[in-house]
């Protein structure tokens, strides 16, 4: 089964994204079909511990009948073999549903979630799956497949007296009653808890993220009580929908309780009036608990019955956020010619652009230095470019194409993205550099070159071969381990990994000592011996010599775009304007 994984995944992003979900489902269908069937046959087996009881009742113990006895036991004891052998199935075929719908939506659900993280529901998402995937194989759902064998038990209540039939159908009435009133009373309450529990959970990474700063800065019991104070308000709301469920399931048991020995009782007073037989008696209290058995399951898993549908909801939606993966023509490499249309990206509350309609052409092989004051859109302009978020009006082409019709991952091979904090991640110094290319099972010997080849490229070989292991020193959680300047010379060099025609360099200099200063300068300078073209954001001069081209960004507008010396005549004293003449060899020698 598990050997289908690849196969399935790959199957899987052909469907559209919100349809995901519902797609994975009818591919489990067969499985919940099984499943329906054997519960069929499992309540159809469940009888049979009654008619055994009938028959000890009324024909052995009046007849003193043994051998009846003996063969009336191996029967029911093959009945019993044979029910818990389905229900047996019955739980494997819902554990291997389980395991398709994750084969199914996991991937599409995960690249969701990189694709949105701003979404509150994108740090959730996983985990409501996960929930949402327990619920369809647990409990619940074996309760609402036996839920339509409630009228079968009934049947043969009313065919042992209909006086027995009529006290199951009360109970049969008000049990469900019971469970529409918890719903009615729980559901806006669990649905906001589950917000909350989002909320919380989201704040929680984010401290456990920053928790070295926190505890440097004297923030932690700050931030431990606000943490706290997020969880007293789920809590809260948690115990009240928890109480009332509480109270409903309580009522629910008693009147299961209850009608089972009204049952005993009933059956008592009708065989005193010679109505029904002695065996009767038990068989009525024993048929009353069965029909009961699977409405007061559900009760008992409302709850999760709720929190599936919202899951549902919530994991569609999150979905939906994500385009549809589609087959898109394989455009030749760019050679690094970058136009910018019209560009406009609004911020997060959608009331301001972050960028207002940005237009500029940069020829291939050039060097363009991004300056201007901080919050001026820098940052923002290069994440747009490097396709790390979308923009909201305007285009960014890539040799006069459109970078929407690339697919992304193949486009991203052709850029070497630089941002600002790195973002190095768990795992191995080279699989880091080589951006982890051996998950797709590319082949080491190759990829140990490139990696190599970058790190030397932009003067990292030597500092990576010092650590403990060399290019196999394992980082941590987020990159930690290693210093802010070590890590941005690591992240450069998975930048230049692969050869890429565009480099997107966001404070590359930002935490770099003297002499990775001087590598930086070397390796722009190397690069531009390339014809790579490369926009670097930087607020130190030394990159200068190198640049070709200068943009000044203030306040999300394009305040100037030309050659180096002519924006430098305009933004600098005279007496700084003297800027050595790039040379290629120099620099990158």
């Amino acid at each position: 089964m598990f050997q289908l994984i690849p196969q399935l995944r790959a199957k899987s992003m052909v469907a559209t994204n919100s349809d995901m979900l519902r797609h994975a489902v009818q591919k489990a269908r067969r499985h919940f079909g099984a499943v329906a069937t054997f519960s069929a046959l499992l309540n159809a087996l469940y009888i049979t511990p009654t008619l055994y009881m009938l028959q000890v009742y009324d024909r052995v113990v009046p007849t003193q009948g043994l051998q009846t006895l003996l063969y009336l036991t191996l029967v029911l004891i093959f009945a019993l073999i044979t029910l818990s052998l389905l229900d047996r199935l019955r739980l494997r075929l819902l554990i291997r549903a389980g395991v398709k719908l994750d084969m199914i939506v996991a991937p599409a659900l995960l690249d969701a979630t990189l694709g949105r993280p701003d979404l509150p529901s994108a740090r959730q998402g996983l985990r409501d799956f996960d929930t949402l995937r327990s619920t369809l194989s647990g409990p619940a759902i074996l309760g609402l497949f036996d839920a339509p064998w409630v009228p079968v038990y009934l049947l043969v209540c009313f065919l042992v007296h209909p006086w027995i039939g009529v006290l199951a159908v009360v109970g049969c009435l008000l049990l469900p009653l019971v469970a529409f009133t918890t719903w009615r009373a729980t559901r806006h309450k669990l649905a906001q808890a589950q917000l909350l529990a989002s909320v919380s959970y989201a704040s929680q990474d984010e401290l456990l993220a920053a928790a070295d700063g926190i505890r440097a800065l004297g923030m932690r019991r700050a931030l431990v009580t606000r943490q706290l104070r997020q969880r007293e308000a789920m809590i809260a709301t948690q115990t009240q929908a928890s109480l009332a469920a509480g109270s409903f399931l309580t009522l629910g048991k008693f009147i299961r309780l209850a009608l089972q020995s009204l049952a005993l009782g009933l059956g008592a007073l009708l065989a005193v009036d010679n109505l029904i037989s002695t065996g009767a008696i038990f068989a009525s209290s024993f048929l009353i608990a069965r029909a009961l058995q699977p409405i007061e399951q559900l009760i008992a898993t409302w709850k999760s019955l709720i929190q599936a549908r919202q899951q549902y909801t919530d994991i569609r939606t999150l979905l939906a956020t994500a385009p549809a993966a589609r087959i898109k023509t394989t455009l030749p490499p760019p050679k690094g010619k970058i136009s910018v249309e019209n560009l406009t990206v609004m911020n997060e509350a959608r009331d301001g652009a972050v960028l207002q309609n940005i237009s500029l052409a940069i020829p291939a092989g050039e060097v363009v230095a991004v300056v201007g004051p901080s919050g001026a859109g820098k940052s923002t302009l290069i994440r747009a470019i490097a396709g790390a978020l979308l923009p909201d009006r305007g285009k960014i082409r890539l040799d006069d194409a459109d970078a929407q019709d690339w697919d992304p991952e193949i486009l991203a091979r052709h850029i070497g993205y630089l941002p600002q904090d790195s973002t190095l991640l768990a795992g191995s110094i080279a699989d880091n550099i080589a951006r982890f290319s051996t998950e797709w099972g590319e082949d080491r010997t190759c990829l140990d070159t490139d990696v190599v080849a970058a790190a030397s490229k932009v003067g990292a070989d030597a500092l990576i071969r010092r650590f403990p292991n060399g290019y196999d020193h394992q980082l941590k959680s987020g990159g930690k381990g290693i210093s802010a300047g070590q890590a941005q010379r690591i992240a450069l060099a998975r930048a230049v990994f692969g050869d890429p025609a565009i480099l997107l360099l966001d404070e590359p200099n930002a935490h770099l000592d003297t002499e990775g200063d001087a590598a930086l300068i070397a390796a722009l300078g190397a690069l531009k011996a390339e014809r790579k073209t490369v926009l670097v954001v930087s607020h130190k001069l030394g990159i200068l010599p190198v640049v070709d081209r200068i943009l000044v960004m203030r306040d999300g507008h394009m305040e100037m775009f030309g050659p180096r010396d002519e924006v430098l005549a305009k933004i600098t004293p005279p007496n700084m304007r003297r800027v050595p003449a790039p040379s290629v060899a120099k620099a990158a020698s």
